[in-house]
Order: C-alpha cells, then sequence, then structure tokens
C-alpha cells in the first residue's frame, strides 16, 4: 500500500442515516467536541478499506461486509498524504447493534440534511460525502484492497 496513505473514513448509511460520532471535548484535540464519521489512522499493513472496517467495528461494533463498500475515493492533502473516503450501506434493523467503543462521547444516525447542515461536523467530509451522493466516480475496487 502507498506509505503516504494515512486513513480512512467511512461515510456508513444506517437505512438512510448516517452514523456519526460526537469527537471526545478534549482539550487541544482537532475538531473536539464535532461530529465524525467512523474511520482513523491505517495500521501497517492495511488497505484503507480494512481501515475503514477495522475502526468502524472498534467505534460502533458494527462488522460492515466489504461488500457493503459501494464507493470510494483518494484525497490528497496539501502535505501530500492520501485519506480515503469511502460509502457503504446497512439495513435499518442493524442500529440495534452500535455500541459505542473507547472514543468519543456518543453517537447517533443523522439524516444527510442534519449532517451537511450541521455547524459541528467535522467540515472536510461534508463535500467528500457531497461528492458520494452527487454520483462523482469512485476509485477501482482493486485500488481499495
Amino acid at each position: 500500500m502507498d506509505q503516504r496513505v494515512i486513513g480512512a473514513k467511512l461515510a456508513l448509511f444506517v437505512g438512510d442515516k448516517l452514523a456519526t460520532l460526537q469527537r471526545d471535548d478534549t482539550p487541544g484535540l482537532l475538531w473536539a467536541g464535532h461530529w465524525d464519521l467512523p474511520g482513523g489512522g491505517i495500521e501497517p499493513g492495511e488497505t484503507p478499506l480494512d481501515c475503514a472496517l477495522r475502526e468502524t467495528h472498534e467505534e460502533l461494533a458494527l462488522t460492515v461486509p466489504p461488500s457493503a463498500v459501494i464507493w470510494g475515493r483518494d484525497y490528497g492533502s496539501s502535505s501530500g498524504h492520501i485519506a480515503w473516503f469511502f460509502a457503504a450501506h446497512i439495513p435499518a434493523v442493524r442500529e440495534a447493534e452500535i455500541v459505542l467503543g473507547d472514543e468519543g462521547q456518543g453517537w447517533r444516525l443523522m439524516a444527510v440534511d442534519d449532517f451537511l447542515d450541521d455547524a459541528m461536523v467535522v467540515p472536510q467530509f461534508k463535500p467528500r460525502l457531497r461528492d458520494y451522493l452527487a454520483g462523482a466516480r469512485s476509485v477501482d475496487r482493486d485500488v481499495w484492497r
């Protein structure tokens, strides 16, 4: 995997709502207290998709099958690093399985419009979600794995 990949996030639709986590309110933490999407830093040997799915399990106790992930893109940064953004859909009944892990203050399912309008959402994820919703081209699945 490209050594510049630093992490991955997952826009996880549970039914028609997004699974979100409220970040810890620790002083100095980037975007403290904001609503975030599952995901995080990549571990050695992981693919971006592995990272997003592992982090989702750690943060929300959900095992998302890779087949549920239907979209993904790499987003470069000004530092030359790459952060992946994926989208997946699972049935609404899976909400009952969600349990907050050891990071964050809480979780909630948010309507897409609420997520896009909320000033307390980590801002870089709004345009990425809009890309997915607008039908922006996804990167070939072979690159994710």
